[in-house]
């Protein structure tokens, strides 16, 4: 792994950005800088690896915004030893963060290619997390219930199968919307049909897809 003072100068670089962006949770921002994006990107994009914006990473997927990842993260309120449930793995970017947030996490991924890639990928460079190539829209509700989830794609609705498997207390954050914009959401379960909705800000994801693909 080639992770240099010039990576990491960059790093803090893009933390500052992030910062001044209104992040203010200090264990996400140091997870942010933590993380070595440029291995996560294809070569081709290395060299925009540490610029605030998301790029192409195949299947039709991309590599999320590092304020858009450090913002959903922060609403998240991971805590250490939190199991999270992690709704679209794509290249694992996001997973590695909430490992580095001491978060027990499970992801699911639907592109098979994806999965498998961010699966060998992640263990390679030390991350532990536990993989599923499937249907994000099911969740896995036999390692439920999570005290998080974290829908990293656009849903046209809540899913009312992914609320079922949040503890009593747990929160879970999803962009709602159509295709070309969606309300970060962010639902807090307060019973056992109490829920708790807030809404923080417009943003743009691929769409998140039922079923799983090959």
């Amino acid at each position: 792994m080639n992770d240099s003072y010039q990576h990491k100068g960059l790093r803090r670089n893009l933390v500052e950005e992030v910062r001044n962006k209104g992040i203010e949770d200090e264990r996400v921002l140091e997870a942010i800088f933590k993380v070595p994006r440029h291995l996560f990107m294809d070569t081709g994009f290395v060299k925009y690896a540490y610029k605030d914006q998301a790029f192409p990473i195949g299947c039709g997927q991309t590599i999320s915004q590092p304020y858009t990842v450090a913002f959903q993260t922060q609403l998240l309120d991971v805590r250490k030893h939190s199991k999270v449930l992690e709704v679209g793995t794509g290249s694992g970017y996001q997973t590695a963060v909430l490992c580095e947030l001491g978060a027990k996490v499970y992801t699911i991924e639907r592109q098979r290619e994806l999965y498998i890639k961010a699966q060998s990928f992640l263990q390679s460079i030390g991350y532990k997390a536990t993989f599923f190539y499937g249907d994000g829209y099911e969740g896995k509700p036999s390692y439920g219930p999570f005290d998080r989830i974290l829908v990293t794609a656009g849903a046209g609705e809540i899913p009312e199968k992914l609320k079922s498997q949040l503890k009593t207390g747990g929160v879970m954050v999803i962009p709602v919307g159509d295709s070309n914009c969606q309300v970060m959401t962010r639902i807090v379960r307060k019973g056992e049909d109490e829920f708790d909705f807030t809404e923080h800000g417009r943003f743009v994801f691929v769409p998140l897809v039922k079923g799983k693909e090959g």
